[in-house]
């Protein structure tokens, strides 16, 4: 499992890197259209290879992905967190009454009276 988990990671690496390769060329990005840059005033940009560009953006879109995610499925946690809890409090609990129902009794006894 651990080699088929280093090809796809090599595999992966190789096209990553042929597509760098063969979008070295550079872009610019700006922050805003040109007509509406004129009317600002403003225009922000800056100059970076294409590659740098689509792998940023499929890097944001994954972090965003995840994010959304990781917000939506909140209310699974929390719920599972409250039964996770309730558990341990109905054992606690069971424990209690065991200890309340067999106390001034011999151990052995009790063992195998909780065993049966």
């Amino acid at each position: 499992m651990r080699y088929l988990r280093y090809a796809v990671l090599a595999s992966l690496a190789i096209i990553l890197a042929s597509i760098a390769m063969a979008n070295r060329n550079f872009v610019d990005l700006k922050l805003m259209p040109d007509a509406l840059a004129e009317l600002v005033g403003v225009n922000p940009g800056i100059s970076l290879p294409l590659f740098v560009v689509v792998i940023g953006g499929v890097g944001a879109g994954l972090m965003i992905g995840f994010l959304a995610e990781y917000l939506r499925e909140h209310k699974h946690r929390r719920e599972a967190g409250e039964r996770k809890r309730e558990a341990r409090r109905l054992a606690r609990e069971v424990n209690k009454l065991k200890e309340q129902k067999n106390k001034g009794k011999d151990e052995v006894l009790a063992l195998l009276e909780d065993a049966g």
